[in-house]
């Protein structure tokens, strides 16, 4: 597990309503979150990381791992 996806899965534990720890390779769709929890989500992620991320991309992340490997290329 990367730093970025250690650092998302915390952030996902700690600000969405997830039964268990929140899986890397499934998405927030398919862990019950609703949409507007989703948006928060990704909004919190982009502050945490520095990075802003546009919806046409948040609509091509299929998983939170996935959403690791966009932040990583599109950060610093």
């Amino acid at each position: 597990m990367t730093a970025t996806e250690n650092r998302l899965q915390e952030l996902a534990n700690e600000n969405l309503n997830i039964s268990g720890s929140a899986d890397l390779d499934v998405g927030l769709s398919d862990s019950d979150v609703s949409s507007m929890d989703a948006v928060a989500f990704i909004k919190l992620v982009g502050k945490k990381f520095n990075v802003e991320i546009p919806p046409e991309d948040f609509a091509q992340i299929t998983s939170l791992r996935a959403l690791g490997a966009y932040l990583d290329a599109h950060s610093g």
